[in-house]
């Protein structure tokens, strides 16, 4: 899914209208600004020293000290343009002291002193004016993402760890990092007709997407509250898809209600089946007895989607995932990941409390990130549901 945005210029940005918390997020993380100056001035601090000590090794009769013309291009990397200037000032009184040093000095070598003395300053203030562009570029870029990050708390609006009977703890990855956003969805309701959840997958990528899945999310939370039958609530959202999507736009979908203990009835739109962890670590994966289209694509298909029921205890730990996850590929073999085989152990008696359930997400998540080798191809959802009553 695409980044959402305001208007601001590259070279101007302006993280003003932002929330206090998310602005001093922003420009802590701009360009190197949460790592100290002395760390981000070593490299070229280093590289002073560097020429230095190999002009002075090397005699006088090696007259290295124009290699120092380095110095404003490495500080340019990780300084403001003020610590370029300050740094490469500190490199100019080491080349005027490799020259006499050297002794070029004298008026048969001023014209050559002269060029490597102007070729320095010149790149100073190329470097510091490089400098000053890519800070600003930086802090575009960090409040673009920040307005992502906020877009994706008002679109997503990540549910307490607990709601109603249930325990919940998530994982969610967009395969665009800079965005923060990506094209899965997930929300868990109390209702007046029991606990209500919906994960899903919008097809594709993009500002489409974006809308897609605001028109699901939208579409849910009240049809959540005001239809009966679980059916109903995707009825709904299947008016509104074809409604209001962009055309082409489907999405995968798994509902779930848990109005009775003991048991969840669930709904199914084309999407990843779930996966159901007894305290033993028994894995059970609970395919529709008749899978769905996609929201989107009711219109292609005759009859109507049956929901299902299954068994759903307090020892029980229910795995919900988009296709971000089982088809995450292996870094050296290409293979997908294995979800049904690695989620027994790693989940398997983590439902007693949020706490256990939270660390059994994150285990499961880290497993995921070292199958790919530490990165996603795909949008990832990890949501994990126990039952405390």
């Amino acid at each position: 899914m695409s980044r959402s945005r305001r208007v601001v210029t590259p070279l101007s940005p302006d993280v003003s209208g932002l929330p206090l918390g998310l602005r001093r997020r922003a420009l802590a993380a701009v360009d190197l600004r949460d790592v100290s100056w002395r760390r981000r001035a070593t490299p070229a601090l280093l590289a002073i020293l560097a020429v230095s000590i190999a002009d002075v090794s090397t005699g006088k009769e090696r007259y290295l000290a124009p290699l120092m013309t380095v110095v404003p291009s490495i500080a340019a990397l990780t300084l403001s343009a003020v610590g370029v200037l300050a740094v490469c000032t500190l490199g100019l009184g080491a080349l005027i002291g490799l020259n006499r040093y050297d002794q070029v000095t004298a008026v048969h070598d001023q014209r050559f002193l002269f060029g490597s003395m102007i070729t320095y300053a010149l790149l100073t203030l190329f470097s510091a004016l490089v400098a000053d562009v890519r800070m600003r570029r930086a802090a575009a870029f960090a409040a673009v993402s920040s307005v992502a990050d906020a877009a994706q708390r008002a679109l997503l609006r990540q549910p307490d760890s607990e709601v109603g009977p249930l325990r919940l703890a998530v994982r969610y990855a967009s395969a665009a990092d800079e965005a923060r956003i990506g094209g899965d969805l997930y929300a868990v309701l109390e209702t007046p007709h029991g606990t209500r959840a919906v994960v899903g997958d919008v097809r594709g990528k993009g500002l489409e997407a974006v809308q897609t899945a605001a028109v699901v999310l939208g579409a849910f939370r009240e049809a959540a509250y005001d239809e009966a039958a679980l059916r109903g609530v995707a009825g709904r959202i299947e008016a509104s898809v074809e409604r209001h999507a962009p055309d082409g736009e489907f999405t995968t979908a798994l509902f779930a209600e848990f109005r009775h203990p003991g048991a969840v009835e669930l709904l199914h739109y084309g999407h990843v089946p779930p996966l159901r962890v007894a305290h033993d670590g028994a894995v059970t994966v609970l395919e529709a007895p008749d899978p769905w289209v996609p929201l989107g694509l009711g219109g292609l298909a005759p009859g109507q989607p049956q929901s299902w029921d299954q068994p759903f205890g307090t020892d029980d730990v229910m795995v919900l995932c988009t296709d971000g996850v089982v088809e995450a590929r292996h870094h050296a073999t290409g293979e997908f990941y294995p979800l049904e085989e690695r989620a027994g152990h790693l989940v398997a008696g983590s439902g007693g409390s949020v706490a256990e359930l939270d660390s059994a997400v994150a285990r499961l998540y880290g497993d995921l990130l070292e199958h790919t080798g530490g990165e996603l191809g795909d949008d990832a959802l990890l949501l994990l549901v126990g039952r405390a009553a």
